[in-house]
């Protein structure tokens, strides 16, 4: 039995290129910093700093905002110039970034800090989403996507848990620690990864003529229309959902970060396996709407009453497989749409799809509370996830329709 469960986790992370487990690697230094983020509504709102949960959600507003322009540079400048120098430079400036926001006290240099963050910080994902791809087969794609997403998620799990502690201490630490982990990502990436040769083909008149662009292809922007609606309601994880765990269910900050933490390790723990396992026993869009809709079920879970610690710790747990079944199959669908002439754009558009969520979700989630309550806003986000679910199912039987006319 545990011969045969060591083999499966071998096979699993085996046939990955070089390349594939340095990216993974970095990303594994960089986000073993990620504090900032699940810890910015709470340090808004504390005493210290003294804003509403509505003045906090207009904060992430902004954070969306500058993500979702900065995904669509990103974009734009991979397609141009290549994924190396993007990656290297936006890694390094969000690193200086964050040791900056961390000073700024006043709320308009908050939000100006926090656009100028996010838009760096999030210009690095198309890069990095089309490096993978670049250095993938395609039967091992889903996996060194779920390797990177390993590699995030373990990240997440060390930083959450350190800045629950951190947190406790003092708030101003975390940005440091977090600044620190993107520049030591930059010097590793300079120093272990070789530029690569990586130039969007030439094509012809008659090939241009034939390359669809994202914006034009109908399914993928479906799809797009479906990833902002879930990716809003995904993003309540982060935001206000640790608002939550301490205003209603009286939790401390750092039982707080361990929970965040244990969604990571549930991650890295039993993901490759599982989609070693799934990879091309069905369509991705079967994973992927049943992943979104153990999400929405997590957030209704978090409506029931009475248990405290026990039900974050099940809304944890729920969520994480949800998170699991769906996101390595989206990142597989939107490749398989793009050819390496506009990979970029493709990258950028599932990106910017992600940076919208994060100003509509956190921000839109937090004027529901301020006006309304928690449990408002957790059947109005279960309700969603069970849409978008609805949606992807819909893109699916489309997807069947157009293949069986074939």
């Amino acid at each position: 039995m545990i011969s045969a469960t060591a083999r499966t986790y071998r096979n699993a992370y085996a046939g990955l290129s070089r390349e594939t487990w340095l990216l993974s690697f970095i990303m594994l230094i960089n986000r073993s910093g990620t504090m900032v983020v699940p810890f910015m509504t709470l340090y808004l709102t504390s005493k210290e700093m003294g804003y509403s949960v509505g003045e906090a959600g207009y904060v992430f507003g902004l954070f969306g905002a500058g993500a979702f322009t900065g995904a669509w540079l990103g974009g734009r400048l991979t397609d141009r110039i290549g994924f190396y120098p993007v990656q290297l430079f936006t890694l390094f400036t969000g690193g200086l970034l964050f040791l900056v926001l961390g000073q700024m006290k006043t709320y308009p240099l908050i939000c100006l800090f926090t656009f100028l963050l996010s838009f760096v910080n999030e210009a690095f994902r198309p890069a990095n989403s089309t490096a993978i791809a670049f250095y993938s087969k395609t039967e091992n794609r889903t996996r060194s996507y779920a390797l990177n997403r390993l590699a995030i998620n373990l990240g997440w799990a060390v930083g959450s848990g350190l800045g629950g502690i951190l947190a406790s201490i003092n708030y101003e630490l975390l940005f440091w620690v977090d600044g620190f982990t993107n520049i030591t990502a930059a010097l590793i990436m300079w120093l272990l990864l070789k530029p690569a040769d990586y130039k969007p083909v030439a094509q012809s008149p008659a090939e241009k003529a034939d390359t669809l662009p994202a914006s034009k292809d109908k399914l993928f922007m479906l799809f797009i229309g479906a990833t902002v609606l879930f990716a809003s309601c995904f993003f309540q994880l982060f935001t206000n959902l640790p608002v939550y765990f301490e205003r209603e269910l009286h939790l401390s900050k750092p039982t707080i970060g361990l929970l965040m933490a244990f969604n990571g390790i549930l991650i890295a723990v039993i993901e490759m396996v599982l989609i070693y396992r799934l990879e091309g026993k069905r369509p991705v869009m079967f994973y992927i709407t049943r992943g979104i809709l153990l999400v929405g079920l997590s957030f209704l879970l978090l409506n029931l009453s009475g248990i405290g610690f026990m039900l974050a710790l099940i809304m944890i747990i729920t969520v994480t497989f949800g998170e699991i079944l769906s996101m390595p199959f989206m990142n597989s669908y939107w490749i398989t749409r793009t050819q390496v002439s506009n990979r970029g754009q493709y990258a950028a558009l599932y990106t910017m799809a992600w940076s919208a969520a994060q100003t509509l979700g956190p921000m839109g989630g937090a004027q529901v509370v301020q006006y309304s309550n928690f449990q408002v806003l957790w059947y109005i986000t279960g309700g969603l996830c069970f849409a978008a679910a609805g949606i992807f199912h819909l893109l699916n039987k489309k997807e069947r329709k157009k293949l069986s006319g074939l």
